[in-house]
Protein backbone atom coordinates (compact mmCIF):
# COMPACT_ATOMS: atom_id res chain seq x y z
CA UNK A 1 0.00 0.00 0.00
CA UNK A 2 1.25 3.53 -0.97
CA UNK A 3 2.06 6.02 2.15
CA UNK A 4 -0.26 9.41 2.05
CA UNK A 5 1.09 12.12 0.28
CA UNK A 6 0.09 14.88 3.09
CA UNK A 7 -0.75 14.26 6.84
CA UNK A 8 -4.45 12.86 7.37
CA UNK A 9 -6.16 14.58 10.22
CA UNK A 10 -6.98 12.16 13.50
CA UNK A 11 -10.74 11.73 14.06
CA UNK A 12 -12.23 14.30 16.17
CA UNK A 13 -12.86 13.07 20.08
CA UNK A 14 -15.76 13.82 22.20
CA UNK A 15 -15.32 13.24 25.89
CA UNK A 16 -16.94 10.47 27.51
CA UNK A 17 -17.62 11.17 31.49
CA UNK A 18 -16.56 8.24 33.56
CA UNK A 19 -13.77 7.25 30.68
CA UNK A 20 -10.52 7.13 29.98
CA UNK A 21 -10.60 7.47 26.33
CA UNK A 22 -12.22 9.88 23.40
CA UNK A 23 -15.50 9.09 21.04
CA UNK A 24 -13.77 9.36 17.58
CA UNK A 25 -16.30 11.09 15.53
CA UNK A 26 -16.32 9.29 11.82
CA UNK A 27 -19.71 10.66 10.59
CA UNK A 28 -22.20 13.35 11.66
CA UNK A 29 -26.18 12.99 10.86
CA UNK A 30 -28.62 15.51 11.30
CA UNK A 31 -32.55 15.54 11.52
CA UNK A 32 -34.35 18.12 10.07
CA UNK A 33 -37.75 19.54 11.38
CA UNK A 34 -38.02 16.86 14.25
CA UNK A 35 -40.01 19.24 16.33
CA UNK A 36 -43.59 20.58 14.99
CA UNK A 37 -43.28 24.31 16.77
CA UNK A 38 -39.57 24.88 15.02
CA UNK A 39 -41.15 23.44 11.90
CA UNK A 40 -43.94 26.31 11.85
CA UNK A 41 -41.64 28.81 13.04
CA UNK A 42 -39.61 28.74 9.55
CA UNK A 43 -42.65 28.56 7.37
CA UNK A 44 -42.63 24.57 6.92
CA UNK A 45 -44.77 21.60 8.08
CA UNK A 46 -43.40 18.32 9.32
CA UNK A 47 -43.26 15.82 7.00
CA UNK A 48 -44.63 12.88 8.80
CA UNK A 49 -44.19 10.26 6.00
CA UNK A 50 -40.33 9.87 6.92
CA UNK A 51 -37.64 11.96 8.64
CA UNK A 52 -34.87 13.73 6.22
CA UNK A 53 -31.54 14.57 6.51
CA UNK A 54 -28.51 16.28 6.01
CA UNK A 55 -24.85 15.84 6.89
CA UNK A 56 -21.72 17.59 8.80
CA UNK A 57 -18.51 16.24 8.10
CA UNK A 58 -16.29 15.16 11.11
CA UNK A 59 -14.03 18.06 11.58
CA UNK A 60 -17.25 20.39 12.18
CA UNK A 61 -16.76 19.64 15.83
CA UNK A 62 -16.40 21.78 18.41
CA UNK A 63 -16.31 20.97 22.10
CA UNK A 64 -18.12 22.04 24.69
CA UNK A 65 -16.64 25.12 26.69
CA UNK A 66 -14.45 26.54 23.22
CA UNK A 67 -14.62 30.10 22.28
CA UNK A 68 -15.30 30.77 18.20
CA UNK A 69 -14.67 32.93 15.73
CA UNK A 70 -18.08 34.36 14.15
CA UNK A 71 -19.07 31.92 11.18
CA UNK A 72 -17.28 33.00 7.90
CA UNK A 73 -19.62 34.07 4.78
CA UNK A 74 -22.79 35.01 6.59
CA UNK A 75 -24.73 37.94 8.08
CA UNK A 76 -27.15 35.76 9.80
CA UNK A 77 -25.78 32.71 11.85
CA UNK A 78 -28.38 31.00 14.09
CA UNK A 79 -28.30 28.58 17.22
CA UNK A 80 -29.92 25.24 17.29
CA UNK A 81 -29.80 23.44 20.03
CA UNK A 82 -30.23 19.40 20.19
CA UNK A 83 -30.29 16.04 21.49
CA UNK A 84 -27.37 14.28 20.08
CA UNK A 85 -27.04 10.44 19.69
CA UNK A 86 -23.53 8.53 19.43
CA UNK A 87 -23.95 4.98 17.68
CA UNK A 88 -21.68 2.66 19.23
CA UNK A 89 -22.69 -0.50 17.52
CA UNK A 90 -23.08 -1.50 14.06
CA UNK A 91 -26.60 -1.02 12.87
CA UNK A 92 -27.86 -2.21 9.17
CA UNK A 93 -32.01 -2.29 8.20
CA UNK A 94 -32.27 -2.90 11.85
CA UNK A 95 -35.82 -2.46 13.55
CA UNK A 96 -37.68 0.23 15.72
CA UNK A 97 -37.05 -2.29 18.44
CA UNK A 98 -33.75 -3.61 18.26
CA UNK A 99 -32.18 -0.02 16.75
CA UNK A 100 -31.37 1.18 20.28
CA UNK A 101 -28.88 -1.30 21.00
CA UNK A 102 -26.75 0.24 18.88
CA UNK A 103 -26.19 3.20 21.01
CA UNK A 104 -23.94 4.35 22.76
CA UNK A 105 -24.62 7.38 24.69
CA UNK A 106 -26.27 11.02 24.29
CA UNK A 107 -25.21 14.72 24.64
CA UNK A 108 -26.45 17.93 24.36
CA UNK A 109 -25.06 19.72 21.12
CA UNK A 110 -25.48 22.63 19.02
CA UNK A 111 -25.92 22.86 15.07
CA UNK A 112 -24.98 26.36 14.29
CA UNK A 113 -26.41 27.37 10.63
CA UNK A 114 -25.86 30.26 8.38
CA UNK A 115 -29.32 30.76 7.83
CA UNK A 116 -28.77 33.42 5.34
CA UNK A 117 -26.80 30.86 3.35
CA UNK A 118 -29.25 28.09 3.32
CA UNK A 119 -32.19 30.10 2.73
CA UNK A 120 -30.37 31.36 -0.55
CA UNK A 121 -29.80 27.39 -1.40
CA UNK A 122 -33.24 26.65 -0.76
CA UNK A 123 -34.38 29.43 -3.33
CA UNK A 124 -32.59 27.86 -5.74
CA UNK A 125 -33.56 24.48 -4.84
CA UNK A 126 -29.92 23.84 -3.99
CA UNK A 127 -27.84 21.63 -1.52
CA UNK A 128 -27.72 23.08 2.33
CA UNK A 129 -23.89 22.30 2.62
CA UNK A 130 -22.70 26.10 3.03
CA UNK A 131 -25.54 26.76 5.53
CA UNK A 132 -24.76 23.83 7.78
CA UNK A 133 -21.49 22.12 7.11
CA UNK A 134 -18.50 24.52 8.24
CA UNK A 135 -16.03 24.14 10.72
CA UNK A 136 -17.22 24.24 14.03
CA UNK A 137 -20.37 24.17 13.58
CA UNK A 138 -21.29 20.99 15.39
CA UNK A 139 -21.22 22.24 18.87
CA UNK A 140 -20.67 18.94 21.53
CA UNK A 141 -20.89 18.52 24.97
CA UNK A 142 -19.10 15.90 27.10
CA UNK A 143 -21.33 12.35 26.39
CA UNK A 144 -22.89 10.10 28.90
CA UNK A 145 -23.37 6.50 28.62
CA UNK A 146 -26.49 5.03 27.65
CA UNK A 147 -27.37 3.16 30.53
CA UNK A 148 -26.51 6.12 33.15
CA UNK A 149 -29.02 7.92 31.16
CA UNK A 150 -31.60 5.62 31.03
CA UNK A 151 -34.81 5.92 29.20
CA UNK A 152 -36.03 8.96 27.01
CA UNK A 153 -38.87 10.03 28.12
CA UNK A 154 -40.04 13.90 28.88
CA UNK A 155 -36.56 15.17 29.72
CA UNK A 156 -36.15 18.98 29.75
CA UNK A 157 -33.92 20.50 26.31
CA UNK A 158 -33.19 24.56 26.61
CA UNK A 159 -30.74 26.80 25.49
CA UNK A 160 -30.19 30.27 27.28
CA UNK A 161 -28.78 33.18 25.31
CA UNK A 162 -27.15 35.93 27.26
CA UNK A 163 -29.04 34.57 30.09
CA UNK A 164 -32.04 34.53 28.35
CA UNK A 165 -34.17 31.09 27.71
CA UNK A 166 -34.54 31.32 24.14
CA UNK A 167 -35.53 27.17 23.48
CA UNK A 168 -37.24 24.93 25.79
CA UNK A 169 -39.10 22.13 24.77
CA UNK A 170 -39.18 18.45 25.82
CA UNK A 171 -37.32 15.28 24.39
CA UNK A 172 -40.96 14.04 24.31
CA UNK A 173 -41.94 16.72 21.71
CA UNK A 174 -39.63 15.31 18.84
CA UNK A 175 -41.88 14.22 15.66
CA UNK A 176 -39.60 11.09 15.02
CA UNK A 177 -37.91 9.12 18.05
CA UNK A 178 -34.74 8.00 18.67
CA UNK A 179 -35.28 4.51 17.64
CA UNK A 180 -37.38 5.91 14.72
CA UNK A 181 -34.72 7.47 13.24
CA UNK A 182 -32.05 4.81 13.87
CA UNK A 183 -33.65 2.39 12.00
CA UNK A 184 -34.71 4.54 9.10
CA UNK A 185 -31.30 5.83 8.79
CA UNK A 186 -30.08 2.04 8.72
CA UNK A 187 -32.18 1.26 5.63
CA UNK A 188 -29.92 3.74 3.75
CA UNK A 189 -26.50 3.41 5.61
CA UNK A 190 -24.08 0.97 7.16
CA UNK A 191 -24.53 3.03 10.63
CA UNK A 192 -21.45 2.68 12.42
CA UNK A 193 -19.47 2.98 16.12
CA UNK A 194 -18.35 6.83 15.70
CA UNK A 195 -20.97 8.22 14.15
CA UNK A 196 -23.47 11.16 15.76
CA UNK A 197 -26.88 11.75 15.06
CA UNK A 198 -27.92 15.15 16.13
CA UNK A 199 -31.90 14.64 16.53
CA UNK A 200 -33.46 18.24 15.88
CA UNK A 201 -34.14 21.78 17.36
CA UNK A 202 -36.96 22.69 19.04
CA UNK A 203 -38.56 26.05 18.51
CA UNK A 204 -36.69 29.38 19.34
CA UNK A 205 -33.75 29.27 17.01
CA UNK A 206 -32.41 32.59 16.38
CA UNK A 207 -29.29 34.62 16.02
CA UNK A 208 -25.66 35.03 17.61
CA UNK A 209 -23.40 37.92 17.60
CA UNK A 210 -19.64 38.12 18.21
CA UNK A 211 -19.71 38.48 22.12
CA UNK A 212 -23.05 35.89 22.44
CA UNK A 213 -22.54 33.60 25.39
CA UNK A 214 -24.58 30.24 24.84
CA UNK A 215 -25.65 27.75 27.64
CA UNK A 216 -27.14 24.47 26.55
CA UNK A 217 -29.26 22.25 28.94
CA UNK A 218 -30.35 18.63 29.00
CA UNK A 219 -31.72 16.87 31.68
CA UNK A 220 -29.35 14.33 32.69
CA UNK A 221 -26.25 15.13 30.73
CA UNK A 222 -23.60 17.67 30.85
CA UNK A 223 -24.48 21.03 29.93
CA UNK A 224 -22.81 22.50 26.91
CA UNK A 225 -21.01 25.94 26.98
CA UNK A 226 -20.09 28.25 24.22
CA UNK A 227 -18.82 31.76 23.30
CA UNK A 228 -18.95 33.64 19.65
CA UNK A 229 -16.22 35.64 19.45
CA UNK A 230 -15.29 38.30 16.61
CA UNK A 231 -15.17 37.67 12.72
CA UNK A 232 -11.69 36.26 11.58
Amino acid sequence: MTSPLFDVPAAPQVPVLGQDGGFPVRRIFCVGRNYAAHAAEMGNEVDREAPFYFTKSAHAICLSGASIAYPLGTQDCHHEMEFVVAIGAPAFRVGKSGAMQAVYGYACGIDLTRRDLQAQAKDKRRPWDLGKDFEDSAIIAPLTLAAEFGEIADQAIRLTLDGEIVQESRLCDMVWSVPEVIAHLSQFYHLMPGDLIYTGTPAGVGPVRPGSELHGQIDGLSDLSLRIGAPE
